[in-house]
């Protein structure tokens, strides 16, 4: 695959050992096969199949196999939520009655809200995880229309807005309201303003042909006592489509991840606000122990010290994830054709071993920055009441930092020059007035006597 990563020794390095490893794993497990892509830098760096599309056909899994990606669909949800609410047409705290007047569900609680769009994304609403029918059980999906007809018999399972509480339900209502809003069906929205712009074409809303010739066979567990596994029943998701039924390859997947890393627009159209996108992308429910939560859509998490976005999907004989980590500007796509297949572990191996050096070999090459001589009259110790502060050069950046500190480094602030005396402040410390102006004031020999940071000031001193 060609791309603008340098494939080095760290970056083929990491590809070498992720691939023995996925090889060992799959041969030790059994697993039919799966398809990973590692995106960065607006590309699919690189994208691998491994083992069988079809093992009875021994036909190879690629980047190009088709998969069905279940849950994974509720983005794709979300950001039609999100585009109709870029054009005014609707809220995300509008209730949902309002656009499904049918939607009668019974509240045995008192003192809730009423349950909004944003619940739903989010996954607050207390809804019960299903429309009332056991379709995970007897793979047959219920209609809208069903749906419609039986809501009115369910009761929210906790109270709204109190907890997160996955629920299939709640996505289903979301592309009702997609449809509904839109004056187009579900699958036609999705197709016309998503995947049509991001040149998705190997991807399906309306549920593929079981027998496509280049959808990978979705196999059962490898049950213990047994090395065989079962050809799963094929299901079609019907009014539950817009949380669980498209399906997709690595290769068009990458597009949609690819998307999520830009500033919503492809080429001359644009998809999404980018602030909305951001919007998307952070916390909207946070969990009691604050390592993971709901942004509108997406599944957070916070694991070592990195924040990873995304979305998995389970349904029949098919395992997938698709993982991103903003911060990083990177995501890892891992899908599987087994109910076992685990594509939580492939993705934190890539995320380890393939996402570092593919990052490290986008980076520009270091260039030593040089101080401008003129910062030197800034250089010095200045004090209010409050505290100490130090203007130092740094790696050739004029630097402000509190000496006080056991590691000022922490929350070292960059002064970006901005006009005569004046720079903006850049740190990730919201404290330290990020985005405010830095003044220096100085007499009428040119010596400065003070600094404003934002509307307060520190005098210069000789020492400490």
């Amino acid at each position: 695959m060609a791309t603008n990563v340098e494939v080095n020794d760290e970056v083929a390095g990491g590809i070498t050992l992720f691939s023995a490893w996925v090889e060992a794993q799959m041969a030790y497990r059994g697993l039919p096969g799966l398809a990973v892509g590692v995106v960065t830098n607006q590309e699919l760096v690189w994208a691998q199949g491994f083992g069988f599309a079809d093992t009875a056909r021994q036909l190879p899994a690629t980047p190009q196999t088709i998969y069905r990606i279940a849950s994974i669909t509720k983005l794709f949800t979300a950001t039609a939520v999100l585009q109709l609410r870029d054009a005014g047409k609707l809220q995300l705290d509008d209730p949902v009655s309002k656009h499904l007047p049918w939607f009668t569900i019974q509240n045995d609680y008192d003192d809730v809200p009423v349950i909004t769009l944003r619940h739903l994304l989010t996954h607050t609403a207390g809804l019960p995880r299903e429309a009332r029918f056991p379709y995970w059980t007897d793979q047959r999906f219920p209609t809208l229309a069903q749906i419609e007809a039986s809501i009115g018999q369910q009761h929210t399972a906790v109270p709204t807005g109190t907890r997160w509480k996955y629920s299939n339900l709640g996505l289903a209502l979301a592309g009702a309201i997609v449809a509904q809003v839109s004056g187009q069906s579900y699958e036609t929205y999705v197709q016309t303003h998503i995947l049509r712009p991001l040149g998705m074409t190997s991807t399906f809303v309306e549920t593929i042909a079981p027998h496509h010739d280049r959808l990978a066979v979705g196999y059962g567990r490898r049950l213990p006592g047994t090395l065989a596994r079962d050809i799963m029943p094929f299901t079609d998701s019907k009014g539950i489509t817009p949380a669980a039924n498209m399906a997709t390859t690595v290769a068009d997947l990458a597009r949609f991840a690819i998307f999520q890393l830009g500033d919503g627009a492809v080429g001359e159209a644009r998809l999404l606000r980018q602030s909305t996108l951001r919007e998307m992308q952070r916390i909207h429910w946070l969990e009691p122990g604050w390592q993971a939560g709901w942004g509108l859509g997406f599944r957070i998490m916070r694991q070592g010290g990195k924040t990873t976005i995304g979305h998995g999907g389970a349904v029949l004989g098919y395992r997938t994830l698709l993982a991103i980590r903003p911060e990083d500007n990177v995501g890892v796509i891992v899908l599987t054709n087994a109910d076992d297949g685990d594509p939580l572990g492939f993705v934190e191996k890539a995320f380890q071993w393939i996402a570092p050096p593919v990052i490290n070999a986008m980076k520009p090459p270091l260039q030593t920055r040089q101080m401008d001589p003129a910062w030197a009259k800034y250089v010095g110790k200045y004090r209010d009441a409050w505290g100490d502060l130090q203007i130092v050069v740094h790696q050739g950046e004029l630097m402000a930092m509190d000496p006080s500190l056991p590691d000022p480094m922490l929350i070292m602030a960059r002064l970006m020059p901005e006009g005569e005396h004046t720079f903006r402040m850049e740190t990730e410390n919201g404290f330290m007035a990020p985005g405010e102006l830095a003044i220096f004031h100085v007499d009428e020999a040119g010596e400065v006597v003070r600094l404003q940071m934002g509307e307060n000031f520190r005098e210069r001193i000789a020492t400490w």
